[in-house]
């Protein structure tokens, strides 16, 4: 991904973990992995919507979520 893309979407999430950028949306959280530019929509209840990554990448994705959530929910 083009290192402006990359800080452009890394300014507008709500949550980083390692390249992972994580945007709260109204259909849940968009996680854009800011090396590749590959991408998966979760759930507010963590359950993975719709994916660009491979199977192994959206699990860690949905781990570090699951594991991270309550940072993305606090008001």
């Amino acid at each position: 991904m083009p290192e402006a893309k990359a800080t452009e979407i890394a300014d507008k999430a709500d949550m980083i973990i390692w390249d992972y950028a994580f945007t709260k949306c109204e259909a849940g959280v968009r996680v854009a992995n800011l090396q590749t530019g590959k991408a998966t929509l979760l759930t507010a209840d963590g359950v993975i919507s719709e994916s660009s990554m491979d199977e192994i990448e959206a699990a860690l994705v949905k781990k570090y979520f699951d594991e991270n959530r309550q940072f993305l929910y606090v008001a």
